[in-house]
């Protein structure tokens, strides 16, 4: 599962996008965005898919909304998009560059999973992925 992969990998994928961050130019990553952006994306992308895996997966809408996003729905994900949003724009950055943090995250799950063979996993998935990070960014 998807999940566990993440679960079992989350430190190695924030470090990966952390360095990928760190190469791009200013503005520079801040504490907030270390603490806030990637870290908890991820955390939310492995409780939808945990909450997708039981008896009852549209309660995964709760923290990250419905598939494909679109309608004004209340979720984890977007009250913590539109917060760190806010904050990324008030340091000076772009929306161009946090939506560069996200394909990061996405970037760095696929190069992990083909390292670790698990790209079975990580090929079913991608495509949601990406529709979540792009989801993510647009509740800013």
């Amino acid at each position: 599962m998807l999940h566990e992969f993440l679960t079992s990998n989350r430190a190695d994928l924030i470090e990966r996008c952390r360095l990928k961050v760190a190469r791009r130019s200013a503005p520079r990553v801040t504490s907030a965005e270390i603490t806030h952006g990637i870290p908890l994306f991820l955390d939310q992308l492995i409780k939808t898919l945990e909450v997708e895996q039981t008896s009852e997966p549209l309660r995964s809408r709760k923290v990250s909304g419905p598939s494909g996003g679109g309608g004004p729905w209340k979720s984890e994900l977007g009250s913590a998009a539109a917060l760190h949003g806010r904050e990324l724009l008030q340091q000076g950055f772009t929306v161009d560059q946090v939506v560069h943090d996200y394909g990061d995250l996405c970037q760095a799950i696929t190069d992990l999973a083909f390292e670790r063979k698990a790209h079975r996993c990580a090929r079913h998935r991608r495509n949601e992925l990406r529709n979540s990070s792009v989801a993510y960014t647009t509740f800013m």
